[in-house]
């Protein structure tokens, strides 16, 4: 009965004790129960069978005693020396979890850890502060490739037996890098913080090197969700002519996926398909909440090809607001991604997308001279977004279609930033010309469930 009913992915739980026997759920009083004997929790009911508990040295990259900047979002960096031993000789992370300082667990919104891909006698500034300051020295920009990710809500990441994510060795540069999000909306100048991630690494390296791949959307306000919307989509590709460029002839595994959005998201979900023809789904939470979010590992490993092709949705619900929400950093934006846990590991860490300047900018040039929107030629897309007002229903269903069918500009790139070699800009959307049939839940009504 679990698999006709439940989806896989977050399913949210209101549950409830007495002492009666209870038939139905009709006229049932939750505020009229003590509040011991009632609750809500989100679980993921579908999980994979848990993989064993692992043996290695703990190594904790947290900050200590930070005072946390009065800011709605901050993200604070801090540059961390690998140990000795793990310098002298390649490690591999084979577990990854938060260390959430108590009480700010509401604080801590998401983290990751950052390899310094420099040459391995340059020597890092042991910077700490605002990873978007001015004064941030330009060399930790390097310190961009992603070794363990975490995010509100995730418990620890384990790694198949098979795989584990290369840390340190003499060929490696001897710097890590943790990044910290945290959403502060009160505005509080009293936080004091000592969260992190702690990494979970052996000496016995594993059959195969993992790695991490974003899917999904650019980090960028070029893209946008009007306001008042119940599930407006936004959709990030990662094009066959990438996959094509970046991964070995034999594909790479997929056995881990961690959806991500903030905090207007309400579903996410990657599709995966092979010269137009849709294979199985490679991720899918119809139920996400911004405060739940796993890395959870797969039901089955998935094989990514060369020339495959991967379109990562978000549905997002802006009914409680009236202005379009951006895309960016800041909680109060929003993202789409899917970061996507694989062996073997290859040089391609990044395949995500955006509409194309192009067409953007002749969207905007529309609105100012076809719908008398104060649009600014020299103002950022941001700004612009926000000066479109009121989202009717017809204004929503052009910037909709916009994003449907306008050519797009592709992040197709290393883990050291650059993009592989081609033309990424103004590429056609490619299509899924064979898609699988819809899934059809079986959902009983109440009577039957009595019965």
């Amino acid at each position: 009965m679990f698999p006709s009913i439940f989806q896989d992915g977050t399913v949210h739980i209101v549950w409830a004790h007495g002492v009666d026997k209870l038939f139905s759920s009709n006229g049932l009083c939750l505020t009229c129960i003590p509040s011991q004997n009632h609750g809500f929790i989100r679980v993921r009911l579908l999980t994979p069978p848990g993989l064993q508990k692992v043996d290695g040295y703990q190594l904790r990259i947290t900050n200590k005693d930070l005072k946390v900047p009065g800011d709605d979002t901050t993200y604070w960096c801090k540059i961390f020396r690998l140990p000795e031993f793990i310098n002298k000789k390649v490690h591999h992370i084979i577990q990854f979890e938060s260390s959430i300082t108590k009480g700010n667990e509401g604080l801590v919104h998401h983290m990751e850890v950052f390899y310094c891909d420099s040459k391995p006698d340059v020597e890092m500034p042991m910077y700490e502060g605002n990873c978007f300051a001015s004064d941030r020295p330009e060399i930790t920009k390097t310190c961009s490739k992603v070794k363990a990710a975490w995010a509100m809500g995730a418990p620890p990441f384990t790694y198949p037996k098979e795989a584990g994510l290369p840390l340190g060795g003499p060929e490696a540069n001897k710097y890590v890098m943790l990044e910290v999000h945290y959403n502060n909306p009160e505005l509080r100048k009293d936080w004091v913080d000592s969260s992190g991630i702690v990494l979970h690494v052996t000496g016995n390296r594993r059959k195969y090197d993992a790695a991490i791949m974003e899917l999904g959307l650019e980090y960028t306000d070029k893209m946008a969700i009007p306001g008042g919307q119940k599930a407006f989509p936004l959709t990030g590709y990662c094009i066959p002519q990438c996959t094509g460029v970046g991964l070995p002839a034999k594909g790479i595994i997929v056995f881990g996926s961690q959806l991500h959005t903030h905090l207007t998201g309400v579903a996410v979900w990657t599709r995966h398909a092979r010269q137009g023809v849709e294979l199985p789904v490679l991720n899918k939470d119809m139920h996400y909440s911004t405060h739940f979010q796993e890395i959870r590992i797969l039901h089955r490993p998935v094989q990514i090809l060369p020339g495959d092709f991967l379109e990562t949705t978000c549905l997002y619900n802006t009914e409680d607001k009236h202005n379009a929400t951006v895309g960016g950093h800041a909680i109060t934006d929003e993202m789409c991604v899917n970061y996507m846990h694989y062996y073997p590991a290859t040089e391609l860490e990044v395949c995500k997308s955006a509409i194309s300047n192009m067409a953007l900018e002749n969207y905007f040039k529309f609105e100012k001279r076809w719908d008398n929107m104060p649009i600014s030629y020299n103002a950022t897309p941001r700004m612009n977004y926000l000066s479109i007002n009121p989202w009717t229903p017809l204004r929503t269903n052009v910037l909709d279609t916009l994003f449907y069918e306008s050519p797009i500009s592709m992040q197709c790139n290393k883990s050291d930033g650059s993009r592989f070699q081609g033309d990424w800009e103004g590429i056609p959307i490619p299509k899924i010309k064979l898609p699988l049939p819809e899934e059809h839940r079986n959902c009983p009504n109440e009577n039957h469930l009595e019965n």
